[in-house]
């Protein structure tokens, strides 16, 4: 479960990837299956990990804060194709079908107003009218026709053909003409959207990249029960953007080294932002950017070089995965104890099997033992220090404390 903070406590914790606990939980897995394959003698002081987090602002980088200006200053209008609101689709048959009955309501809806009034109605044919006569009127009137053969005399009927029939004839031509204004009307509700969205998103997941490891850390996010509503989507590819609407994620076309493309995106008002960048020089740019957007958002990256751990640090990341080094080892570590690996992968796999997960410790747990819980724990995070279960200063329990264990996906 991933760790909340004091700005978001009252929002669910699946709105945010894994916390620091969590991802260094797997790094101690990950080294212990090293360490036991070479050395089987524990080391001192090896079941301690420090979770370091730098936070500079980009103000204190550059010397200038960035310009409020930009894509997120345009009216909604003009941003229709560069944020999308992902729609429910429906086909096109269905969508004509509703068309046709709704335009057949207005025709039943003016006919009744007629047949209801139609004592101030005259018909050259003589006669008091006939329901089938004011559908008659109706039809006609609707499709400004106009034979005139029937006609409202009275002043009441003057006046409800005035405030009634002539809206149901406007009504009616647009739902006829409304293949013309599709493409306008779609416009417009893209617009009414997108001005909706921007209104009221917070506390969502901006995902930086929609290649593979964009991808897969949706797809582990949407496995943990985070809604597509929640993420948002920035890349400057098309096809992937088209690729992540039709998954019902909300998506932003532009470079996320700009500024004004994450605010666009509301990264300033973002729980957690997932930079998965295809360049290391990119990523540093996106979380400072990203950084400089939020103080409070948390941060994780993803790089291919190890030695850029430390300028990912400093430009304010909370975690940083070496996608690199974290498959050499797994490769490593295949070698000789594959079955190990099998268990890594099905940790990491939300939907079926085992998963890492952390919790707060329940008050009835407070001074008793990790070890004689009834979930397999692997750590305590206490403050910001992660500590291995079997290390002395984590024996009793307090109260404050998170647990690392393991659970059965799903739950």
């Amino acid at each position: 479960m991933p760790e909340p903070n004091s700005r978001a406590a009252s929002h669910s914790a699946g709105l945010r990837p894994p916390s620091d606990g969590v991802l260094s939980a797997i790094s101690v897995t990950l080294s212990f299956a090293e360490g036991s394959r070479r050395d089987p003698r524990p080391r001192a002081g090896a079941g301690r990990l420090r979770c370091v987090s730098s936070r500079p602002s980009t103000a204190s980088v550059f010397g200038v804060r960035a310009p409020r200006l930009g894509l997120a200053g345009h009216p909604d209008f003009a941003l229709v194709g560069l944020l999308k609101i992902p729609e429910i689709q429906t086909s096109p048959w269905r969508s004509l079908l509703r068309r046709v009955l709704f335009a057949i309501a207005l025709l039943f809806a003016a006919a009744l107003v007629v047949y209801l009034g139609r004592s101030g109605y005259h018909d050259n044919a003589g006669g008091e009218l006939s329901f089938l006569d004011a559908l008659y009127y109706a039809t006609v009137s609707l499709s400004t026709t106009g034979y005139g053969d029937i006609a409202p005399v009275s002043p009441a009927a003057r006046l409800a053909n005035t405030v009634i029939i002539t809206p149901l004839r406007i009504l009616f031509l647009i739902v006829l003409v409304g293949t013309t204004l599709g493409v306008l009307t779609e416009r417009s509700r893209q617009a009414f959207k997108i001005q909706r969205w921007r209104r009221r998103v917070r506390n969502h997941t901006v995902v930086v990249g929609y290649g593979t490891k964009g991808r897969t850390a949706i797809d582990a996010m949407l496995g943990d029960g985070v809604q597509p509503a929640d993420i948002v989507v920035v890349d400057t590819d098309a096809v992937a953007l088209a690729a992540a609407g039709n998954a019902g994620l909300v998506t932003v076309q532009g470079s996320a080294t700009q500024s004004d493309v994450l605010r666009l995106a509301g990264a300033q008002h973002a729980a957690s932002v997932i930079v998965a960048a295809n360049r290391d020089d990119t990523a540093v740019l996106v979380t400072l950017t990203a950084r400089e957007l939020s103080r409070t958002a948390k941060i994780v990256v993803a790089i291919r070089e190890a030695e850029n751990t430390h300028l990912l640090r400093q430009s304010g990341a909370d975690s940083v995965v070496v996608s690199s080094e974290t498959a050499g080892r797994l490769l490593g570590i295949a070698t000789a104890t594959p079955s190990v690996v099998e268990m890594i992968e099905d940790l990491l796999t939300p939907e079926e099997g085992f998963a890492i997960a952390q919790r707060e410790v329940e008050p009835a747990e407070i001074g008793g033992s990790p070890r004689h819980l009834g979930d397999i724990v692997l750590g305590v995070v206490r403050g910001s220090v992660l500590v291995r279960v079997g290390e002395p200063e984590v024996d009793s329990l307090e109260a404050g404390d998170k647990l690392l264990y393991i659970r059965r996906a799903g739950k």
